[in-house]
């Protein structure tokens, strides 16, 4: 996994800090607004966010980060759902980004995930172009007839 560009900030002032701990204590909803819209997060999400709130309260310092989650080619291939031999020549060529770990090559999940999602757009694009011409030959009767005379 790779760190992403950590954030760092300062505890809350003491009276900010003890009513942002009264009002956690006080209650169990926490309600997330963004731009005035409500959202309702995921439990994992609302508890990083809560343990978040808390840190604040108590006059902590905090620093939010993220995380993003890098693959061994092995996973990486069983995730595509191709072989490992396959996606270590397609990182060769240059097809799917790498990053080596000493020696050991590691793929970002959203590279694998963006591949696939490629793929799938081309297969839909062929299926959609072999339709179209499936379609013209059934309508007309008649692929490749020049409309000469027999």
């Amino acid at each position: 996994m790779a760190l992403i560009a950590p954030r760092a900030t300062a505890g809350l002032p003491a009276d900010e800090a003890a009513a942002l701990g009264r009002a956690l204590r006080d209650s169990n909803d926490i309600t997330v607004f963004v731009d005035g819209t409500v959202h309702r997060l995921p439990a994992q999400a609302r508890d990083a966010v809560v343990d978040l709130l808390a840190r604040l309260s108590r006059g902590d310092a905090v620093t939010v980060s993220s995380v993003e989650e890098m693959l061994t080619t092995s996973q990486a291939a069983e995730l595509a759902g191709i072989s490992h031999t396959y996606l270590r020549n397609m990182t060769d060529r240059g097809e799917i980004p790498v990053e080596y770990r000493g020696t050991h090559r590691r793929i970002r999940q959203a590279s694998i995930l963006a591949w696939l999602e490629t793929q799938r757009r081309k297969e839909r694009e062929a299926a959609a172009g072999t339709g179209d011409a499936a379609t013209d030959v059934a309508a007309t009767g008649n692929a490749g007839d020049d409309g000469g005379a027999p």
